[in-house]
């Protein structure tokens, strides 16, 4: 059960990958409908060329994605308790969800709002495959804090401000030249602008942790707690650092690809800080 909880995890994130790279490579509509990839079959031809080749490989991998989530499905239904069951089942029906939303994306030339929300939900789902590996070494008993009130909001605090920090850089992406095709409209806002905005809260996200990990070290809170501080820091750090190197040095795919991958790493470490300061008996 265990690994499958982790190939949950690691799939949810491989899929923002893989659909950053379909956007940056301006691949969106290398499949130009949904659900077929043409009007006439469910595979691309020759003169889709690469484009078509990156987004119908990135449908793939949702069809690896639904194979895993099912599966974990299967292993916690025979587990025999409820919550690893309802945690496996919101991810299995995540997958189909996620299908949809993307279909949509496809069906309205990538508007970007929708594109935006397409990654939301994946993020949300990252922090559901943490939760799920969390559960499976708690009892099922009502949730407990490990730590003071206090303590327990301001990671209740991060664990929001992160959330902002991942929704405003959509909305900076949405802005700028990555929109997934030459052709793909932008959401019209000023780009430097919500760069800024986006790098105010990126400033705040590491307050609330470094405040965060040295309220928990303090407080003697469990060592997963004050791990999970240590990662979600660490994450934020090389992940402010890849943004500010991609801002100046003009978007690069390969920076913005790995600014991606560090959006899912921080959506699963806070996760982790989150649950780190209760405990179920």
């Amino acid at each position: 059960m265990r690994g499958l909880a982790i190939a949950s995890l690691v799939t949810n994130i491989a899929i923002v990958v893989t659909g950053g790279v379909v956007r940056l490579t301006a691949s969106g509509l290398g499949c130009p409908t949904w659900p077929r990839c043409t009007e006439t079959s469910f595979v691309p031809h020759g003169e889709l060329g690469i484009h078509g080749a990156i987004e119908f490989g990135n449908r793939m991998v949702t069809f690896l994605l639904a194979a895993v989530a099912i599966a974990t499905f299967v292993a916690a239904w025979r587990h025999g308790r409820r919550s690893l069951t309802r945690l496996a089942l919101l991810l299995a029906l995540g997958v189909p969800a996620q299908a949809l939303v993307g279909g949509v994306t496809v069906l309205t030339d990538l508007n970007p709002w929708i594109v935006a929300f397409h990654l939301l939900v994946s993020m949300a789902m990252i922090g559901v495959a943490v939760v799920l590996l969390r559960r499976l070494r708690e009892g099922d008993g009502p949730a407990s804090p490990t730590v003071p009130g206090r303590v327990a909001w301001l990671v209740r605090t991060t664990f929001v401000t992160g959330w902002v920090v991942l929704y405003v850089g959509t909305v900076v992406t949405g802005s700028g030249p990555h929109a997934g095709d030459l052709d793909a409209p932008r959401n019209g806002l000023d780009p430097a602008s919500l760069s800024q905005l986006h790098t105010d809260f990126v400033f705040l996200l590491l307050g609330l942790t470094v405040g965060a990990l040295l309220a928990l070290q303090a407080v003697h809170a469990p060592a997963r707690a004050v791990r999970a501080a240590w990662a979600l820091l660490a994450v934020e750090l090389a992940q402010g650092l890849v943004g500010f190197v991609q801002y100046f040095t003009d978007l690069p795919v390969a920076l913005v690809t790995l600014h991606l991958l560090g959006a899912a790493l921080v959506s699963a470490t806070m996760t982790w800080l989150l649950v780190g300061v209760r405990d179920r008996s």
